[in-house]
C-alpha cells in the first residue's frame, strides 16, 4: 500500500482489541456501526494526521473523556469525514495520474450523546462558500477566500506539499466557520481504500431501480435489480458523476450524494445482516482492511478507542441513521455551482449543536419535514414557486385527516429489509 503523502505518521499497535463494528466506524463514512464485540490479535498500521497543533489558534477544541476504552464516552460527537481524490499510489491506478488534491466527498457525522441516533449531513463539494484563513503546516496562514468552491479548503490547507493534516485542518476550520458546529475529530478516506473493505465483507447488496452506466472514465455498467457490488464496482459506483441511470444523466454532484448515501446505508445493513462479528477470521480481515484505509487524528487512531465507540453503538437501529442534504439552490453568478439556503440550513446546525435527533422521514419521501424532503431547493409540486402551497380545491368542509405517524423510507438503491 502506498501511504498518503507527507507528514502522515504511522501508529502501530499489538493489542487484544474489542472490535464490535470497528470497520464501519473507522473507515466508511463512520456511519455504519452497531455490532457486538470480539477480541482479535490485530497488528495494523493506522495513518495519523494530527491537526490539533494546527487548530490550536482557532479556539478551544472539544475535550475527550479520560476513559481509555472509549475517549468519546459520555458526549455527542461531530466527526468530519473526507474522501479525497488524491491520485498518488493505488489511487492513480484506479482513476489515472493527476495533480488532484481535493475533498471529493465531505460528510458531517453527528453521533448522539445517548448513542441512539446518527445524522449524516452531506456537504456538496460544488458549494460556493467563504473559506476563512487557515493554518498552514509550514507556519503562517492562508488568505481568506470569498465565494470559493467548498472542496478548495482541502487543497488550500494541504498546500504545495499536499499535506493531509493541513488539508483536514483547513476543511475543519471552514466547516466550523460556516456552521458553528464544533468538530470532535476527523477521518480522511483514501479513494482506493474502499475496495479491500467491501471485498473483505464479501460485497454490498443494492437494489437498483434502473440500469446504471458510468461515463467512459468510470468502469460501471450495472443492470437494474438486486446486485452485489464488489470493491472495485463499489468505488466506481461512488465515483461516478456522469452517465445514465440514478441521476447520472444530470451530471450533478447532488445526485451523486444521493447515490453515495444509498451505498453507505446498504453497507450498514449488510454488516448487520451478516453479523460478521460471529466469524473471527472474516472479522479480522474486515478490521485490518478498514484500519489501512484511513488517516485520522490520534484519538480515533487508537483501535481500542474505535472499538469502544463501536461498542457504544451496538444497539443502534439502521432506521435511526438519517441522511440529511444541505439545502442548496443553483448559483446565478456561477452556473454549475450551488449556494446554501441559509434559513433552511441553520436549523440543521442548531439541531446538531443541541444534540437533538432529526425528525423522522416523511412517509414515501427522501427527506424530513424540517428540510422539505429530498431536495429542499425545489418547491413542492403544485406550489407557487416561492415555497407556498396551492390553495386546496373548493368543496364541502371535512374533518382534518389525521397526520400519519412518520416512518422511515428507504433511499433509492437500498434493498427492503
Amino acid at each position: 500500500m502506498t501511504p498518503l503523502p507527507r507528514h502522515a505518521t504511522r501508529l502501530r499497535s499489538r493489542r487484544a482489541l474489542r472490535v464490535g463494528g470497528l470497520v464501519l466506524t473507522g473507515a466508511v463514512f463512520l456511519v455504519a456501526a452497531g455490532v457486538a464485540t470480539a477480541y482479535v490479535d490485530l497488528r495494523s498500521a493506522i495513518e495519523v494526521s494530527d491537526v490539533d497543533a494546527l487548530l490550536a489558534t482557532h479556539g478551544e477544541r472539544p475535550t475527550l473523556s479520560a476513559n481509555p476504552d472509549d475517549p468519546f464516552a459520555g458526549r455527542d460527537l461531530n466527526i468530519l469525514v473526507m474522501g479525497t481524490d488524491y491520485r498518488g499510489g493505488e489511487n492513480a491506478a484506479l482513476a489515472g495520474a493527476g495533480e488532484e488534491f481535493h475533498s471529493d466527498t465531505t460528510l458531517l457525522v453527528h453521533i448522539s450523546g445517548d448513542r441512539t441516533a446518527i445524522e449524516v449531513v452531506s456537504i456538496p463539494r460544488d458549494s460556493l462558500v467563504d473559506i476563512p484563513a487557515c493554518p498552514l503546516p509550514g507556519g503562517g496562514q492562508s488568505s481568506p477566500r470569498r465565494g470559493a468552491m467548498f472542496n478548495e479548503a482541502f487543497t488550500i490547507g494541504g498546500g504545495p506539499t499536499q499535506d493531509i493534516a493541513g488539508a483536514a485542518a483547513c476543511t475543519i476550520v471552514t466547516v466550523e466557520s460556516l456552521t458553528g458546529v464544533p468538530i470532535t475529530d476527523h477521518v480522511v478516506v483514501k479513494m482506493a481504500g474502499v475496495i479491500p473493505i467491501v471485498d473483505a465483507l464479501g460485497g454490498v447488496t443494492m437494489c437498483l431501480p434502473e440500469p446504471v452506466k458510468g461515463s467512459k472514465d468510470v468502469d460501471l455498467d450495472l443492470p437494474a435489480g438486486e446486485q452485489t457490488l464488489d470493491g472495485y464496482t463499489s468505488i466506481n459506483f461512488l465515483r461516478a458523476r456522469k452517465g445514465a441511470g440514478m441521476g447520472l444523466d444530470l451530471g450533478s454532484d447532488l445526485e451523486r450524494i444521493k447515490r453515495q448515501q444509498a451505498f453507505v446505508d446498504s453497507l450498514l445493513r449488510e454488516v448487520l445482516r451478516q453479523n460478521v462479528i460471529t466469524d473471527s477470521p472474516r472479522l479480522y480481515r474486515l478490521v485490518e482492511a478498514a484500519l489501512r484505509s484511513i488517516s485520522t487524528g490520534p484519538a480515533m487512531a487508537s483501535p481500542r478507542a474505535l472499538a469502544g465507540l463501536a461498542w457504544s453503538l451496538r444497539n443502534i437501529d439502521p432506521a435511526d441513521v438519517v441522511f440529511t442534504p444541505v439545502p442548496v439552490v443553483d448559483s446565478i453568478s456561477q452556473p454549475g455551482r450551488v449556494e446554501w439556503i441559509t434559513e433552511q440550513a441553520d436549523p440543521i446546525w442548531q439541531r446538531i449543536i443541541a444534540d437533538q435527533a432529526p425528525d423522522a422521514p416523511v412517509p414515501g419521501g427522501g427527506g424530513t419535514p424540517a428540510d422539505g424532503g429530498e431536495d429542499a431547493s425545489e418547491p413542492p409540486p403544485g406550489g407557487d414557486g416561492d415555497g407556498g402551497a396551492s390553495p386546496p380545491p373548493s368543496g364541502p368542509e371535512t374533518s382534518p385527516t389525521p397526520t400519519p405517524t412518520p416512518t422511515p423510507s428507504l433511499l433509492p438503491g437500498v434493498c427492503p429489509p
